[in-house]
């Protein structure tokens, strides 16, 4: 996969992932998987007033006015899917204006980088320096990745169960499945591919075990 060096393009779809410094766990428990997620949800807006860790110091009552405002701005980019994993992360995203994947990587890395070097008492970087993008160029791939982003905490034996991840707060395949609410999705492009709901869990986990099986393989050759 190569390192995203040139620009993206508006208005087309970028399988957007990056992996921790030395693949350490940079995700160690429910706060740090809600932190991540919080701030890929509030930075894909275009110009938040304040920083995230501004926001979340603000009384209960500004944020939600703060709140309201910033859900009526214009995006960045659309995010159609995703999972976090202890070490690395995967994002489906569409940009939305000029430069809006670059941006939004940079300052959800840089923002989780900080939170986790105060958190622990480090210093340095926390991902690797460039971020991958590899631009969906048919349904079918589009289709496919989606699948494998929403099945790896499965493969990588993150939960043991496709019912656990049907349930899993931290990757998107819940939210499409309406067991955890996740309003910074865009559903429509995915769910209109495969029809409904039912069949996009059809469609995922359909390929479960031949995905794990998959990942066992590929561990066997190269540990």
């Amino acid at each position: 996969m190569p390192y995203r060096f040139e620009p993206c393009c508006t208005g087309e779809i970028y399988h957007v992932f990056n992996r921790s410094v030395g693949q350490q766990n940079v995700f160690r428990n429910d706060g740090d998987y809600r932190r991540f997620f919080n701030l890929f949800s509030y930075y894909r807006f275009s110009n938040p007033k304040y920083r995230f860790s501004q926001y979340t110091r603000l009384p209960r009552s500004a944020q939600a006015e703060w709140h309201t405002r910033l859900i009526k701005q214009d995006q960045l980019v659309d995010i159609l899917s995703f999972c976090i994993m202890p070490n690395h992360f995967h994002i489906l995203l569409r940009q939305k204006v000029d430069g809006g994947i670059q941006r939004y990587s940079r300052v959800l890395q840089n923002g989780y980088a900080k939170y986790f070097n105060v958190k622990t008492k480090r210093f340095g970087a926390v991902f690797q320096a460039m971020y991958k993008a590899v631009q969906i160029e048919t349904e079918e791939q589009l289709l496919h990745v989606a699948r494998y982003i929403h099945l790896n905490p499965l493969t990588s034996r993150v939960v043991s169960s496709i019912s656990d991840l049907e349930r899993y707060p931290w990757d998107s395949f819940a939210g499409y499945l309406g067991t955890v609410s996740m309003d910074c999705l865009e559903q429509q492009t995915l769910i209109s591919l495969v029809g409904t709901k039912d069949k996009l869990r059809t469609h995922t986990n359909d390929q479960a075990d031949y995905q794990r099986r998959l990942f066992v393989e590929s561990h066997l050759y190269h540990d």
